[in-house]
């Protein structure tokens, strides 16, 4: 209780819980909006609506990230939250599917510009490590939540009123947020000047990928999307078609995944004081994979009472697994920039995990519609892998949050070498927490 002591997270949260159930209740409405205008093809625009999505978030949050120290951050998040409520308001008045896909473009390209600047902020408000990390938890535990509550919710809505009503609903929960948002005290981020327009855009995607730590995170950001594909694309089909059970049980399915991430998020602050965040998210790579073999295992039978609580115990696996893995990111992150480069950073870590589920969707919904479950998911569990191995590779056992290493040229900033010791006339060594940066631009190899 001691994190929401803290009013600025408090208030921040709020805004959080708010829109995510905003967010939602639009998922639903959509789908039915769909089926009003294209009947028998609703799926098909829903699944290029889900395209439209992901293809803005990866383009998008980049671009993003490179203006987001160009403005107040409190005036940004509101700016984006009120543009979000009226492309809401706008869609219950479209009468063509191509109108949709471009209410989409812009209603996702404000919250790829919206989630990185927000998860940026939590780390300046709460510097305590410990604090963070509690937020970290409480911010899996609502996403969580909301995926499991807003059908409940927009199914008592739906039982009153016609499915526009949920658009008003979306709209506002953003205006919910704006306000709360707009009650806090959010410090500007700092600006950084890094030259050229494109050099700020790909700043953060440079960092990442110049980071060891981050490499690994980007592998398993493809484990998570890997196995989360087929939670998210395949329950439905798996459980109607292949267990021959009802609606209702696709909702518990997708309830008992969400109670094992949601499990884990309880557990992990006190789990992350003990144990480094690698050996915590390998550990959930590793759950990740076990689910989705005991999957593929659960796909070859033909029947049998068992499979289905078999199945709620893999997908409750695979939800814990999750949470393991995505929980810590964001106190890996922060370790591995500087201040002024977090807008950025989150901004990668959004582009880059979205890039991740871009891969992973089409293959869990085409190629099991042509070749069944055990082969795409056999195929989605060597794309996990790899993101796994890639992992093991990228990230370093030994990762010392102080480093030792050499300069071969003066720094950026001179003030930097203060402490440094002069070994040659073109050499400085010196140790401190390392990260890529201006004066930094590369990971140093061991004993330089």
């Amino acid at each position: 209780m001691s994190l929401f002591a803290h009013r600025d997270y408090r208030h921040l949260f709020g805004a959080q819980v708010v829109a995510l159930f905003g967010t939602g209740l639009t998922t639903v409405a959509l789908g039915l909006l769909a089926y009003e205008l294209a009947g028998a093809d609703a799926g098909a625009v829903l699944g290029t609506a889900l395209a439209i999505k992901m293809v803005t978030y990866v383009t998008v949050a980049p671009v993003a990230g490179a203006y987001a120290d160009r403005a107040p951050r409190r005036v940004l998040l509101v700016t984006l939250d009120l543009v979000r409520a009226g492309v809401v308001l706008v869609l219950p008045f479209v009468d063509q599917v191509w109108q949709i896909y471009l209410l989409i473009v812009v209603l996702q390209s404000a919250s790829a510009a919206f989630t990185p600047t927000f998860q940026a902020v939590l780390p300046d408000i709460l510097p305590d490590q410990a604090e963070y990390t509690k937020a970290l938890s409480a911010s899996q535990l609502a996403s969580t939540m909301e995926t499991l509550l807003s059908p409940v919710l927009a199914a008592a809505v739906l039982s009153l009123l016609s499915f526009h009503w949920l658009f008003a609903g979306t709209s506002a929960g953003f205006l919910g947020s704006a306000a709360l948002v707009l009650s806090t005290r959010i410090p500007d981020a700092l600006r950084r000047c890094r030259g050229t327009v494109w050099d700020r855009t790909t700043a953060g995607i440079r960092i990442y990928l110049a980071t060891p730590r981050l490499r690994g995170v980007l592998g398993l950001n493809l484990v998570v999307a890997a196995v989360g594909s087929v939670v998210l694309v395949n329950t439905v089909n798996y459980v109607q078609d292949t267990l021959d059970r009802t609606a209702a049980d696709v909702a518990l399915l997708l309830a008992g995944n969400g109670v094992g991430t949601i499990l884990v998020a309880l557990l992990l602050p006190r789990m992350l004081s003990r144990i480094a965040e690698r050996a915590v998210m390998l550990t959930g790579a590793g759950v990740l994979l076990t689910g989705m073999a005991a999957a593929i295992a659960l796909s070859t039978a033909n029947s049998g009472a068992w499979r289905w609580p078999a199945a709620l115990a893999v997908w409750a696996m695979i939800g814990a697994g999750t949470g393991l893995v995505l929980t810590p990111v964001g106190r890996v992150l922060r370790r591995s920039t500087a201040a002024g480069d977090r807008p950025a950073i989150f901004a990668a870590q959004f582009s880059l995990s979205h890039a991740c589920w871009l891969l992973a969707y089409p293959v869990a919904g085409w190629l099991s519609t042509e070749a069944g479950f055990t082969t795409t998911w056999s195929v989605l569990a060597v794309l996990a892998l790899t993101g796994a191995t890639s992992t093991v590779r990228s990230w370093p056992r030994l990762d010392p949050e102080l480093v030792e290493h050499i300069h071969h040229h003066p720094a950026t900033d001179p003030a930097h070498l203060t402490d440094a010791e002069q070994i040659r006339p073109d050499r400085w060594r010196h140790t401190h927490s390392y990260v890529i940066d201006d004066n930094h631009p590369r990971w140093p190899a061991a004993g330089h």
